[in-house]
């Protein structure tokens, strides 16, 4: 008996029902909040740093699905490697057997890794960072370890305990006893290690939230540190690896910076295939499987499937054939060089900063009295407000997706996908300019800003 399925025919006839699915089945704050910002859109196709509604408007993603599509949307060689994958009809996860595609992505891993020696495979951020908390304190015998404040490692449980920003973690205690020290201040981190007991410290070398560099010189000497007092550097690549800063990995922008744990997903899945990997050291992958008898202690169901594998090898192909760290890189020094210089034109923008295409846009308190009553109303009702009223005219008016960089910020955070170009940076800044006169002209954003300010006195 041949079972029929026509996945086609059903979008065809429950398509137009999505938001009315997810409010009743999902998580139904979504779609309250889509609707009150005005970004329940329907899109119905996407390509590279494109997608488009039903009639035909496209839109520009500066998003890349929170960094997912690094090669954008569709791209043709991982498409047809995961269809060569389906049509092979390989004898996936029999998990006794050492199939080949699992070996040769770590190959091609490793060699962008130098100092690394072994990965282990699993299917997501938060699930690569949960393996580098569980091999740091198995490889050192310690319990604690420490994160930076305001950082963000994912939210099952485990990452949850490293993630620097309250508000995820509210309702959700006991957590690990894990410990927060800033970013950036090697005294902290050099106070907690003297107690003893501290397994590692994981960093992201730029943080998502705001766009924080460590410091010049921190990670270096946060590494030697670490490594006086026996402790390891995990180093959080979920974001800013695989190009996107404009490097293979951002902490290779310092001279001198080897972690001993990497962690890395995102990107490598190509947006197809949910993927990540923990790269490190041989002899902390042998403290944790010490024995045939322990050669199971860790391990994923899903881990190494021929899918995911197959996407990681593709993806490494495209980046390495079309120059894609190279372009994040030239591109990304043009946006920013292009952005920085409307600081001085406009006095709602504060700051612009970031590395490669991972750039944070900051506005602040204006000086003129008219512009600073309207902030000031802004703040009084919700810090962030502003940087969301920048956010829906662009999507609204000139279809560009963005984000807000965390909530309560200021800040909105551009993570495009890395094969964007000059048509893209162009697109963008035109928009952007054209947002940033109305806000300084007292336009129709304002009207939108005041809708802002009744929905958050509301959810008091």
């Amino acid at each position: 008996m041949t079972t029929e399925f026509d996945l086609g025919a059903l979008l065809a006839e429950r398509g137009a029902e999505r938001y009315e699915l997810h409010a009743r089945h999902l998580n139904h704050q979504l779609p309250r909040m889509l609707h009150t910002i005005g970004f329940d859109k329907v899109y119905e196709r996407g390509e590279g740093a494109y997608f488009w509604d039903a009639d035909g408007n496209d839109y520009l993603d500066m998003l890349a699905g929170f960094g997912v599509m690094g090669l954008g949307r569709h791209h043709p060689v991982v498409r047809k490697a995961l269809h060569d994958v389906l049509d092979a009809q390989l004898p996936d996860l029999t998990r006794f057997d050492c199939a080949p595609l699992p070996g040769l992505l770590a190959e091609r891993l490793l060699a962008h890794s130098p100092h690394l020696d072994r990965v282990f495979f699993g299917n997501s951020g938060t699930e690569a960072v949960e393996t580098a908390l569980k091999f740091a304190r198995r490889a050192t015998g310690k319990p604690r370890v420490l994160y930076c404040e305001h950082s963000f490692h994912g939210l099952t449980t485990g990452s949850l305990s490293v993630l620097g920003e309250q508000g995820f973690r509210d309702g959700f205690g006991p957590l690990l006893p894990d410990t927060a020290v800033p970013l950036g201040d090697l005294d902290a981190l050099e106070s907690e290690l003297k107690k003893g007991d501290v397994a590692a410290l994981i960093v992201e070398p730029i943080q998502g939230k705001g766009v924080h560099e460590a410091p010049p010189g921190y990670l270096r000497s946060a590494q030697e540190l670490l490594h006086r007092h026996k402790a390891l550097l995990i180093a959080d690549e979920v974001q800013t690896g695989l190009g996107r800063t404009g490097d293979f990995y951002a902490y290779q922008h310092e001279d001198g910076v080897e972690p001993d744990l990497v962690c890395v997903a995102k990107a490598l899945s190509g947006g197809y295939v949910p993927v990540s990997v923990t790269l490190g050291k041989d002899w902390i992958f042998k403290k944790v499987y010490s024995s045939m008898d322990r050669v199971l202690v860790h391990s994923a169901s899903f881990g190494s499937n021929a899918q995911a594998m197959a996407a990681g090898l593709a993806v490494l192909s495209v980046m390495e054939n079309e120059q894609i760290v190279a372009n994040a890189r030239a591109t990304g020094e043009m946006l920013k060089s292009r952005l920085t210089a409307l600081i001085d034109k406009y006095e709602l923008l504060a700051d612009v900063r970031g590395r490669g295409l991972m750039i944070g846009i900051e506005f602040g308190r204006p000086k003129s009295l008219k512009l600073r009553s309207r902030w000031t109303m802004l703040q009084a009702a919700r810090k962030g407000l502003f940087a969301q009223m920048v956010v829906v005219p662009l999507l609204q008016r000139h279809r560009i997706l963005t984000q807000v960089s965390g909530d309560h910020l200021e800040v909105i955070k551009l993570i495009p996908p890395l094969i964007i170009g000059e048509r893209e940076v162009d697109r963008f800044v035109d928009a952007f300019t054209a947002v940033m006169d109305d806000a300084h002209n007292g336009g129709l954003m304002w009207d939108f800003g005041k809708t802002l300010v009744k929905q958050a006195v509301a959810n008091r």
